[in-house]
């Protein structure tokens, strides 16, 4: 098993491999400016010797003009090398994090509908803001902090060992027995960040839920719960940053003890020589200001390798993403799907959504002809929604075959395959953006007069229209800004708009009243006109007209055959059909005993 430095030494590697390489280019010119303030930084000192020696011991007039020139000078070449350095560089770091930010991104678009069930939003979430925040950091330090400071440091250090290479070696005789408490605290850096980033990310997902189901915390008075468990979670943060900064400040005292040793000895010995003529003051302080210039860039090293190890634990769990592959995939030789009639066939199809639990499908045989309607009936949790699921390839099945006008769906490419399906299902959608954008999400190539046109069909349009703002108006975050049922209408309107041949509709219309949903069938039975429809209704009634009704219960076919056909049977379906009608007139007659009631005491 790799150790944790052969693990930092392949992620360094991956992130120049995948990401740095493309900015090559500009991160040289950006060296090249850096060298030139590191090589500036070391002439400023190194005019320390004349300044002392020729102008203030040997009074010499004409370096007094000299010198002054030559600092101005070495100064704007340094400002200028150094606005260079930071456009490059700062460019080159920013673009390398918008790419992986891109990159994560476009990666979690391929994933199953399964990554995300098991992957909470939080978390993800958190890999975007937290983990790329840290990755951006540490990009910044290494590119920016690490090159430049490296190059002044070499400067300066050649220059201490061009004036006194034997004082020189006193002076960094001390400084290599920080290198291993250093490395030790950078270790420990990159296993507290791991577990900080752990725990952010389930902050981020416990935030996410609350946020998403206020309506129910409310409702259950869960308020006090919920604080209690957000408590929790804060405090375990505070914990683990808090031991974080005692940890990395533990490098401050080191640092700062052995650089007062070295400079002490450095006094002592640089000295001694002075008094006893062996070097000029010049030289001498010349290699002073070398070294105390030397000791803050020396400082900020030690200190990178910690703050590297929050970036490289966060490109760890960024490339661990990024290194899931999606389960469902376009097979090597899968074809476009090309409509033809639209037929759909399940044979023996196994399915379970956990391979530890019991199949939800379990060797189901069911065919839909093409531009038929066919029904799905049910109890809940019988495996009708599964069903829709598999169509569109949200799941592989583990056994069997589904097949669409003669050929396995496999066969076909996945884009293409879901081109020709439009889903609108109970669980409605909504971005926080426009009802036009929402509903032009079903076809983005649409004209004005298409959109509206399946806005009425869905009847969405008079709605739409009384708000200020109209199709322009904001719909919040999830729809929060409309009824359910104005919901449900304008994801009608966007299956309608995207005018596909095969329909999925999960009791599409569940969150309408009675009135509603008849407007809306009247639209979907001329939309489904050609088109093969598959249908999961609450209301049976809205099923009567199917062409075939099909009666699934744990996962198998119980019964099939038309409304009448079925009632005949005394199967099933004609328990549920019954049960519903008379619970619907069970509701009815309190209702009107309600109303004799309220009469009466009137």
């Amino acid at each position: 098993m790799e150790n944790k430095n052969e693990r930092s030494i392949k992620l360094v590697k991956r992130l120049i491999k995948e990401h740095v390489r493309p900015y090559f280019g500009k991160m040289l010119i950006a060296a090249i400016c850096m060298a030139i303030v590191a090589a500036s930084t070391a002439t400023n000192a190194w005019l320390m010797q004349p300044v002392l020696d020729e102008v203030f011991l040997n009074k010499n007039a004409e370096l007094l003009l000299l010198v002054p020139l030559a600092v101005m000078t070495i100064a704007i070449v340094k400002g200028l090398a150094s606005y260079g350095e930071s456009i490059y560089m700062e460019y080159s770091g920013e673009r390398i994090i918008s790419d992986v930010r891109y990159r994560l991104f476009s990666h979690l678009m391929k994933a199953d509908l399964n990554f995300f069930h098991k992957n909470s939003s939080g978390k993800l979430i958190s890999r975007f803001t937290y983990d790329v925040g840290l990755l951006r950091a540490s990009v910044s330090t290494a590119l920016t902090g690490i090159a430049k400071d490296s190059m002044t440091l070499i400067f300066l250090v050649a220059l201490m060992f061009y004036q006194d290479w034997f004082l020189a070696i006193i002076a960094f005789f001390v400084f290599p027995a920080a290198v291993l408490p250093i490395l030790y605290i950078g270790r420990r850096i990159r296993k507290i960040s791991t577990s900080t980033q752990h725990e952010i990310g389930s902050f981020a997902s416990l935030l996410s839920q609350i946020f998403q189901s206020a309506r129910y915390v409310k409702a259950y008075t869960m308020q006090k719960y919920e604080k209690k468990r957000a408590k929790k979670i804060v405090e375990d943060l505070f914990n683990l940053i808090y031991k974080s900064v005692r940890v990395r400040s533990r490098t401050r005292p080191i640092l700062e003890s052995l650089g007062g040793i070295a400079i002490a000895l450095v006094i002592f010995y640089g000295g001694s020589k002075v008094i006893s003529g062996a070097t000029t003051p010049g030289t001498f302080f010349s290699f002073i200001t070398a070294l105390l210039m030397a000791y803050q860039p020396l400082k900020r090293l030690a200190n990178f390798n910690v703050n590297i190890q929050d970036g490289l634990a966060a490109a760890d769990r960024i490339f661990q993403l990024l290194d899931q592959k999606p389960e469902i995939s376009d097979s090597i030789n899968a074809k476009d799907y090309i409509h033809k009639k639209g037929e759909i066939e399940f044979k023996k199809v196994k399915f379970s959504y956990d391979s530890k639990a019991s199949h939800a499908l379990n060797g189901i045989n069911l065919k839909i002809q093409g531009g038929k309607t066919i029904a799905l009936v049910g109890k809940t949790g019988a495996g009708k929604s599964t069903i829709l699921n598999l169509i569109p390839r949200f799941y592989d099945i583990n056994n069997g075959e589904i097949i669409i006008d003669k050929k396995n769906i496999k066969d076909y490419k996945i884009q293409s395959l879901r081109e020709k399906i439009a889903l609108v299902s109970q669980e409605v959608t909504l971005f926080d953006d426009t009802i036009k954008a929402n509903i032009a999400y079903g076809n983005l190539n649409c004209t004005e007069k298409q959109l509206f046109e399946a806005a009425k069909k869905a009847d969405a349009h008079d709605f739409i229209s009384s708000f200020k703002n109209g199709y322009k108006s904001i719909v919040g975050e999830h729809g929060i800004q409309l009824s359910g049922g104005q919901r449900q209408k304008i994801a009608i309107a966007r299956a309608i708009l995207k005018d596909a041949p095969i329909l999925l509709l999960d009791e599409a219309t569940s969150s309408l009243d009675s009135n509603s949903e008849k407007d809306i069938q009247k639209s979907l039975k001329e939309l489904m006109k050609n088109k093969t429809t598959l249908v999961i209704a609450h209301r049976l009634s809205t099923i009567l007209d199917a062409d075939l009704i099909y009666v699934i219960d744990d996962g198998k076919v119980l019964e099939k055959g038309n409304h009448k056909s079925l009632m005949k049977s005394k199967g099933l379906y004609a328990k549920l059909y019954k049960l519903q009608f008379a619970n619907q007139a069970r509701l009815i007659n309190k209702i009107v005993k309600l109303e004799d009631y309220i009469d009466k005491k009137n």
